[in-house]
């Protein structure tokens, strides 16, 4: 088995915890490595993020953000977060149950035990361009936000049309997403276990109200736009389309696969007020 870790750039905390699961790992006689820019500040050799791929098994260690960079490139590799202090909507392990945490999943992994819950993953797609995966949300959204800003938009779902307008945006999240952008642009919380999408348009001139669809709805939006759109796929990798254009947000495959104990999203929820 290899075990591939990722911990959160320049914190010494994720370092030293990264190390204390790499040394135990390896007492497991399991194959295991930490991430090239952890490995040069601890002086040892180290892998490029983008093996996480090969591994059968990511580590996280940092909050929701350094969880979500590891899904970036981890492909379906499972992935156990251990959260430092975050809200920890991803990172469900605590750095003191660390190390028990990860030896657990590897001899499920061995056993044909692991525990691994999937979650959905969107994509953008337009003109034959596709995003990359996002776990939390696709934006499309004008090359600048506010007054004079956004973009002339129709919003349908599954063909049907929803709404119509002019907006800074419209927001498609995922249930994990509903706790992130989705939620500062007013957007409803919604649980991780509803199979469902949010569709949310973004400070809309008369919008409708947040819509939760089914997870595997097609949402279409057409901006009429010449200047056309920027797609954003989890507040990185924006992509710039001449218009007028069409981008279509659909699940995608293949999911976000997430290893380890599941943590408690009304305890996490209690964090962000």
């Amino acid at each position: 088995m290899e075990v591939g870790i990722v911990a959160r750039k320049g914190n010494p905390e994720a370092a030293s915890v990264a190390t204390g699961i790499r040394d135990a790992v390896r007492d497991a006689g399991e194959a295991v490595w930490i991430d090239e820019e952890t490995a040069s500040d601890l002086d040892v050799e180290g892998k490029p993020v983008d093996a996480l791929g090969d591994c059968d098994l990511a580590v996280a260690v940092g909050g929701d953000g350094t969880f979500l960079f590891v899904a970036r490139n981890a492909g379906d590799t499972p992935i156990l977060g251990v959260n430092l202090g975050e809200v920890g909507f991803l990172n469900a392990v605590p750095p003191a149950a660390a190390k028990e945490a990860v030896l657990t999943a590897i001899e499920g992994f061995l056993d044909g035990s692991m525990a691994v819950r999937e979650v959905p993953r969107l994509a953008a797609r337009a003109d034959g361009w596709e995003s990359i995966p996002a776990a939390n949300e696709i934006v499309v959204q004008g090359a600048r936000r506010g007054p004079g800003g956004g973009v002339d938009y129709e919003l349908r779902v599954d063909g049907s049309p929803y709404a119509s307008g002019h907006a800074d945006g419209v927001l498609v999240a995922t249930p994990t997403g509903s706790t992130a952008y989705n939620l500062s642009e007013r957007g409803p919380l919604v649980h991780p276990d509803v199979a469902g999408l949010i569709v949310n348009e973004m400070a809309p001139d008369a919008g409708m109200a947040p819509l939760v669809v089914d997870v595997d709805a097609t949402v279409t939006v057409s901006v009429s736009d010449p200047d056309g759109a920027v797609v954003v796929s989890d507040g990185r990798n924006a992509r710039d389309l001449s218009g007028p254009v069409e981008v279509t947000v659909e699940r995608t495959s293949p999911p976000m696969r997430i290893a380890g104990p599941e943590s408690d999203f009304f305890e996490a929820l209690k964090k962000l007020s």
